[in-house]
This record gives structure tokens, C-alpha cells and sequence, in this order.
């Protein structure tokens, strides 16, 4: 997600601004749009609170990890309208246009064959071996890294409504993903090689050991931070032995191991042009994972399950 600021202001400022008897323009519960940065996102205002005269909003931002929660300000939020959903796409439409033509000036005074082999080299280490930077990057450009990663800024808006969906399913509902799920991730890295053999009438050792790094974040990473609490009990359940969690769980899981990525990769010893260059690789299978949609992803979760506690949803 982008940075906080924005200058554009909603029709909630005024009426927050009249004082501690004033009702707050948003309640509690409320689903609404928020900007982080120059985009809208979908969010939802968890608290309020009237500090100095002025309503206060604390919003999760829909899909996205609870880190990302905060307070702001009503000029930051929007109210959940067809009129602000075109908006919303609009901004998405135009920050994509805008990074495409920087990439293209870029690309005009890079002559070609510089530097690829290496940044080629770099990137896919990075995903294999997953090398954290000798001199630790500080907070501020840690953040800034991963704010302005083509991942965020790029991600289409149909998978982020399919991370939305998968929230509500699962914290909501009370429902989980059926496992094993096919295709599993496994299967789809495959399926997303061999598109890539097709397009470029060759095998890329570059995208064979990105999609091998990411089988291996993926491993790693799914325990750690992309599972919801209700799901602990099902992963247990469903991992043992030797199996690997990318035989077993499916594109739901996937698609959150890519919200995740661009904080993991902002303290990668890389270069920062490398590490734009990966970047692009990655959103080139998150944009795989769109075309595919219809067939990688669940339409509706299991509601037989066992959830958490270890008893059936009804």
C-alpha cells in the first residue's frame, strides 16, 4: 500500500469539524473507501473517537494484514458508493498508466544488455536463499520500499476483491478453504512455467528459480504469517509427514503470500533496480493468477470444516 498523505478530502471533513457534540460522519462497523496514499482501498472503521474537536477513525483495511491498521482522519475517508467505487477504479487505472510510461523512459536510457545477466542473477537468489541485507535498512526506507512496490501499486483490483472475499469467508463466516485444493500451489507454479515456455519459446532459468523461491517462501511463510487463527487447527490437521504445504493449499493462500512479499523483500541485499526488476517477474504471476482466476480460485468455502476449536461450522 502506498504512503499515508493524500490532498484529496471527502465530504465527511466539515461535519467532523463542528465539535464533540457533532456526530461523526462514520460509525463503527461502517464499511467505507480509504486512502492510503494516491489509491482508495476498501476499509472498515473499527473505532472512533472525538480528540480535540475532531473525529478520529481507527479502519482495517480490507484483505490486507492487520499491520496495515490505523488511525486517520475523515478527509481520508470516502463512504462506500458506486460513485466512489469508479473513483476508486479510476486512480487504480491511472497509477498504472503512469508507472508504465516511467518504466518506458527507463528503459529508453538503460541500453539494453547493461546490467540483465547480473539483476537476472540477483533476483532469483534473493527468492532462493531469501539473504537478508548486511546493513539493515532503516525503518523509514524499509517502508518506503515496500510502498512503492509494483506489487502494491499494481495489484488488480479483481484479486484484491478475491482477498476481500477470502477474509470474509474465513474471519466472518466462519468457513475454510477444502484442503488438499487443486490446483495446489505447486500445480499452478508449473502451469505459470509453462505459459512462460510457450511465450518465450524457451525455458528462463530466471522465472525457474523465482517460482522455485517462491514454492520455498511459500513453505515457510504459510504457518508463520499467512494463516488466519481460525485455520491453525486445519493446517495441523493437514500437515504432516513429508508433505509440503504447497502440495496441500491452493491459490486462496497464494494470493496472500504476495500481500506479504513486497515487506519481505524490502530488506533483501539487492540493488534497488534488481530489485524492481524481480518485482515486475512477481507481478507477472500475480497477473497470471488473474487471467486465471475462474479456475485457480474457490468460489464459495467449505461450511463443514472444522474451524479452530476443533467443531463443525453448521
Amino acid at each position: 500500500m502506498g504512503g499515508s498523505s493524500n490532498t484529496t478530502t471527502s465530504g465527511g471533513k466539515d461535519k467532523d469539524k463542528g465539535g464533540k457534540d457533532s456526530p461523526a460522519a462514520f460509525m463503527e462497523g461502517d464499511r467505507v473507501l480509504a486512502y492510503h496514499g494516491p489509491l482508495l482501498y476498501e476499509a472498515k472503521v473499527q473505532k472512533t473517537e472525538n480528540r480535540e474537536d475532531e473525529w478520529r477513525y481507527f479502519v482495517h483495511y480490507l484483505g490486507w494484514n492487520k499491520n496495515w491498521d490505523e488511525w486517520v482522519a475523515s478527509d481520508r475517508l470516502l463512504k462506500l458508493s458506486e460513485d466512489n467505487v469508479r473513483k476508486q477504479q479510476e486512480l487504480q487505472k491511472n497509477q498504472t498508466v503512469d508507472k508504465t510510461i516511467k518504466s518506458g523512459r527507463s528503459a529508453q536510457h538503460n541500453p539494453k544488455g547493461s546490467n540483465e545477466p547480473k539483476a537476472d542473477k540477483e533476483d532469483t537468489k534473493v527468492l532462493v536463499k531469501g539473504k537478508k541485507r548486511k546493513n539493515q535498512l532503516g525503518a523509514e526506507e524499509k517502508e518506503r520500499r515496500s510502498s512503492e512496490s509494483p506489487l502494491m501499486s499494481q495489484f488488480p483490483l479483481t484479486l484484491k476483491k478475491q482477498l476481500v472475499d477470502d477474509w470474509e469467508f474465513v474471519t466472518q463466516l466462519g468457513k475454510l478453504v477444502k484442503l488438499p485444493r487443486s490446483p495446489s500451489v505447486d500445480d499452478i507454479l508449473k502451469k505459470y512455467l509453462e505459459h512462460r515456455v510457450k511465450k518465450d519459446n524457451k525455458i528462463s532459468d530466471s522465472y525457474a528459480e523465482i517460482t522455485r523461491g517462491l514454492r520455498c517462501y511459500f513453505d515457510k511463510a504459510l504457518p508463520a504469517m499467512l494463516l488466519y487463527k481460525k485455520e491453525q487447527k486445519q493446517y495441523k490437521d493437514e500437515i504432516k509427514g513429508d508433505f509440503s504445504p504447497s502440495t496441500i493449499y491452493g491459490a486462496e493462500h497464494l494470493l496472500r503470500l504476495f500481500v506479504k512479499l513486497p515487506e519481505l523483500l524490502a530488506s533483501v541485499n539487492m540493488e534497488e533496480d534488481a530489485l524492481n526488476k524481480l518485482q515486475q517477474k512477481l507481478l507477472d504471476i500475480l497477473k497470471f493468477l488473474q487471467r486465471n482466476q475462474g479456475s485457480f480460485f474457490l468460489s464459495a468455502y467449505d461450511s463443514d470444516s472444522k474451524g479452530a476449536d476443533g467443531v463443525k461450522n453448521k
